[in-house]
């Protein structure tokens, strides 16, 4: 869940242009539809964020794309720069106290273009990993463009800045099977792009999608 992690590595110039809002509200809007039915059971599931519910996860996107830099900031100062309060005081802010109110403050963001100070890249990586957060547990599959999860790929396992990606990987090489991707040296680690990409972001979950001698190493350094 945290949101700025490590702040020693740059960001690929590649992923610093200007965000791809038809994408990410295309991401947003499937989301609604994938958990428009829920019973009140299937809300409370825990997601692949630890300690959180998929409801939760749902409250922590409403709050990314409702937060701009001068509100980020001043939660920051308020939250006397602990990154992970100030994620959890926005997150409370937008739970609501039904998951029907969850759920409908999160479809009144959908075309939003409001966010945080964060690489552009970045916010169809929020969309696209905490949906699969809320998805997996949940059993609903989902299919991505290849393109999107490639350039989520490239991102993630070339920096460490929103989560540790970069270092989780280092040594291995990373190779997918239903796109252009590959990276690095190493024991092989072979499968999807989105599985790659979510074992890159720390969720083990993903680890039992892939193949190769390096899946194990990367399971322990998640």
């Amino acid at each position: 869940m945290a949101l700025f992690r490590d702040r020693s590595n740059a960001v690929p110039s590649s992923t610093t242009g200007r965000p791809t809002w038809p994408a990410v509200h295309a991401e947003r809007a499937a989301l609604v539809a994938d958990l428009t039915g829920l019973t009140d059971e299937q809300w409370t599931t825990p997601s692949l964020c630890p300690g959180l519910s998929v409801r939760e996860v749902l409250a922590h996107l409403t709050a990314g794309a409702s937060l701009n830099a001068l509100r980020w900031f001043v939660g920051v100062v308020r939250c006397r720069f602990d990154f992970e309060k100030q994620v959890a005081m926005r997150l409370a802010e937008q739970l609501g106290a039904t998951p029907a109110e969850t759920l409908a403050r999160f479809r009144g963001v959908v075309r939003s273009t409001t966010a945080p100070p964060l690489p552009k890249v970045a916010l169809l990586g929020e969309i696209v990993v905490h949906g699969e957060d809320i998805r997996r547990p949940l059993g609903i599959d989902h299919d991505y463009p290849i393109e999107l999860v490639t350039q989520l790929a490239d991102f993630y396992t070339s920096s460490d800045l929103m989560l540790v990606g970069k270092s989780r990987v280092a040594g291995l090489r990373l190779v997918a099977t239903d796109g252009p991707f590959t990276t690095g040296e190493g024991p092989l680690v072979s499968g999807t792009t989105l599985a790659i990409t979510m074992a890159t972001t720390g969720r083990v979950a993903y680890c039992d999608d892939l193949t190769g001698d390096g899946v194990e190493i990367l399971r322990s350094r998640s």
